[in-house]
């Protein structure tokens, strides 16, 4: 945590940005007013915007508000009046002369700032001098399409500053203000009890979200052992949305303990302390739950896969089986063909008409030609029975 010290003159120049000149400073400077123009800086800071994404810029002191600027550069002119004075900018999706002007302003490192230009940064904290660089990814579960929505939350943490730049819906930080306001006491104990607050929500918010997935994870066993075809692909993107929040939620776990690591270093208030452990504790139980989830996924599409591989099996068998039994059916069909067939031979041929055939006048030639086909009916069926064609 940094430690509250007076707020550096304005001329102070740090990580190569410059801090703009007070209102109503002269443009020229020199010994005894010569009015000899002053170097032009290596990086002029750029001009303060209008607050065209700035959601909420405040001022405080002794955990009261007493000011609201309308941009920031109205931010920035009160701050410098205010001797024991605390600025709180909340900004959404700001443009990169926003963020240019903040950081000449308040002397922000060129690292931090252009990480907070772009999102997709992971979860970290850094220091740069006296202020803290939090990247923190916020979460929120969707109930109408049943998915988590990711928002990803850049705070600076300075002596006297808190800068917040949000990419995402979440996490609300109106109402972590709201709370911080009806809590002066707590709000009194400067930027650190700000930057508690807003690691408290983001934590906060990763609840709805366990509850949420909870569900999902109850209804895609019931689906699976339903056997619903559609489970394997909300498996699939349940799995990548958990591997988006473990990496939100790991990371947090060593944050905390790093930040609790310099509690004595940078004298932190004792009840803050205990706030900042509760947090810690429920990051912690989160991370715990989310690798249960990525693991229960998992145990999840095996038994899916087994369960898929069994239905195929019976399918196949049962394929199987019919085609047995078809077979079975042909080989009788043309058993009984066969049979049917000899007589048909034999009697065909002895309808011929022909004047000279062999036998046709002899005595027993009729009842040879019946005997001969059922013979050969007989033979033919003892022949199919034996080998259970019949």
């Amino acid at each position: 945590m940094a430690e509250r010290r007076p707020r550096p003159a304005p001329s102070a120049k740090r990580h190569g940005w410059r801090r703009t000149a007070p209102a109503g400073a002269s443009a020229a400077s020199g010994n005894g007013g010569s009015g000899a123009p002053e170097a032009t800086p290596a990086h002029p800071s750029p001009a303060p915007p209008e607050a065209a994404s700035v959601v909420q810029a405040a001022l405080y002191r002794d955990g009261v508000r007493v000011a609201t600027p309308s941009s920031l550069a109205d931010t920035f002119r009160e701050l410098r009046e205010q001797h024991e004075g605390m600025a709180w900018i909340g900004l959404a999706r700001p443009t990169e002369a926003e963020l240019l002007s903040l950081a000449a302003e308040f002397d922000l490192h060129e690292l931090a700032v252009e990480d907070a230009m772009e999102a997709h940064q992971r979860p970290k904290l850094e220091r740069y001098g006296e202020t803290l660089f939090v990247v923190l990814r916020a979460a929120r579960y969707l109930d109408a399409p049943e998915e988590v929505d990711f928002g990803e939350l850049h705070v600076f943490v300075g002596p006297d500053f808190v800068i917040t730049v949000r990419h995402g819906a979440a996490p609300d930080l109106t109402a972590v203000r709201r709370r911080m306001e009806e809590s002066p006491e707590l709000l009194k104990l400067g930027p650190e009890a700000v930057l508690y607050a807003i690691l408290d929500a983001v934590v906060d918010g990763y609840a709805p979200v366990v509850a949420g997935v909870q569900n999902d994870i109850d209804e895609i066993e019931t689906e699976v052992f339903r056997g619903d075809p559609e489970v394997s692909r909300r498996i699939y993107e349940l799995s990548r949305e958990m591997v988006e929040f473990q990496r939100a939620t790991r990371p947090l776990v060593a944050m905390l303990h790093s930040l609790m690591a310099g509690f004595a270093k940078y004298r932190t208030d004792e009840e803050l302390q205990r706030y900042l452990r509760d947090v810690a504790d429920h990051v912690t139980h989160t991370s715990e739950r989310v690798d249960g989830f990525r693991q229960a996924l998992t145990d999840i599409l095996t038994v899916n896969s087994t369960l898929v591989t069994q239905q195929q099996n019976a399918e196949m068998r049962a394929l199987a089986e019919a085609g047995f039994e078809q077979n079975e059916e042909i080989k009788k069909i043309s058993s009984w063909a066969a049979i049917l067939f000899a007589p048909t031979l034999v009697g065909t041929i002895y309808g011929m008409n022909f004047d000279r055939m062999p036998e046709l006048d002899w005595r027993f030639g009729y009842p040879f030609a019946v005997g001969l086909m059922g013979i050969v009916c007989a033979s033919l069926y003892v022949i199919f029975k034996r080998r259970d064609w019949l």
